[in-house]
C-alpha cells in the first residue's frame, strides 16, 4: 500500500466524482443511506448502551456506503440491486474488524465527551448523546459554549483518524489500530485537498439549504391561506427529504478520497 500525495484541487474533483456517481443510482444510494441511518436511530433507542452501539455502528456505516460508491463509479451503470448488495457484502466480509474498529470510535468518541464535561458538567455531552433538552440560557452558558469548542478541538483528529480506517480495513486489509495511524497520516499529508473538499460541501450544503428553505417556506405560506392541501406538511417533508439526499451525495463522494489517497502494491 502506497499513500499517494494530491493536490488541493483534487478537493473539488472528489466532489464532482461523488455527485457524478449517486447520479447513476440515487434512490439506492439514498435508500442505503436511510436504511444504516435505522439501524443507529433503533440502537441508540436501547437503554444505558443505545448511544454507545449507535456509535459503534458508523464505521460499518461508512464502509458500506464507500462499497456501494466503488460498485456505482464502475464503468458501466449497475442495478439498483447490485449497488445495494455491494455494501451489504462489504459489511458482511468484515464483521469482525469492523466490530473492532466501531468500538474503539465509541470509546475514543465518548473519551472526547467526557473530557469537555469537564468544563460544563456534562451539559453538552447529555445534550448530545441523550438529545437532552437544549434551551437558550444553556446555549449562552460559557461553561457550555467551552464545552462545545473542546468537544469540537478534540474530534477533528478523531475524525481524521476514522475517515479511511473502514476502507482500508476492507480493501487493503489493515488492521483496525493500524488503520487509524495510516489514515491520519494520509488526510494530513493531503489536508489542502480535504479542505477544499470540505469547503466545496460546505457551499453546497448552504446553497441547497437556501433553495430548500425557500421552497418549503412556498408551501407552507401556501398551506396557510389554504391553497392546496397538505401543502404546510409537504414543506416539512421538503427539509427532510432534502437533508437526506444531500448526506446520501456527501457519503458518496467519500469514497474517492480514499481511492486517490491510496494504491495497492
Amino acid at each position: 500500500m502506497k499513500l499517494n500525495l494530491v493536490p488541493a484541487r483534487t478537493g473539488v474533483i472528489w466532489v464532482r466524482t461523488g455527485l457524478q456517481a449517486f447520479a447513476r443510482q440515487p434512490l439506492a444510494f439514498i435508500s442505503l443511506f436511510f436504511f444504516f441511518m435505522t439501524m443507529v436511530s433503533l440502537a441508540s433507542q436501547l437503554p444505558l448502551v443505545g448511544a454507545a452501539i449507535a456509535l459503534m455502528l458508523l464505521p460499518t456505516m461508512t464502509l458500506g456506503l464507500m462499497a456501494a460508491t466503488a460498485q456505482a463509479a464502475g464503468p458501466e451503470k449497475p442495478a439498483a440491486g447490485t449497488v445495494f448488495l455491494a455494501a451489504l457484502h462489504a459489511v458482511r466480509s468484515d464483521v469482525r474488524p469492523m466490530a473492532v474498529l466501531g468500538a474503539m470510535y465509541a470509546a475514543l468518541f465518548l473519551a472526547v465527551m467526557a473530557i469537555s464535561a469537564i468544563a460544563d458538567g456534562g451539559q453538552f455531552a447529555r445534550v448530545y448523546l441523550l438529545g437532552g433538552q437544549l434551551t437558550r440560557e444553556m446555549a449562552e452558558a460559557t461553561e457550555f459554549q467551552v464545552a462545545l469548542w473542546i468537544a469540537m478541538a478534540l474530534y477533528l483528529p478523531l475524525s481524521l483518524a476514522f475517515w479511511h480506517a473502514p476502507a482500508l480495513v476492507h480493501w487493503h486489509r489493515v488492521p483496525p489500530a493500524k488503520s487509524l495511524f495510516f489514515s491520519f497520516v494520509a488526510c494530513f499529508k493531503n489536508f489542502g485537498a480535504l479542505t477544499v473538499f470540505g469547503l466545496v460541501w460546505a457551499g453546497v450544503f448552504i446553497g441547497a439549504g437556501i433553495v430548500l428553505s425557500l421552497l418549503a417556506t412556498l408551501l407552507v405560506a401556501l398551506g396557510a391561506m389554504g391553497v392546496g392541501a397538505g401543502a404546510s406538511a409537504a414543506g416539512g417533508a421538503v427539509m427532510i427529504g432534502g437533508a437526506l439526499v444531500m448526506a446520501s451525495m456527501f457519503f458518496t463522494s467519500t469514497w474517492f478520497t480514499f481511492r486517490d489517497s491510496f494504491q495497492g502494491d
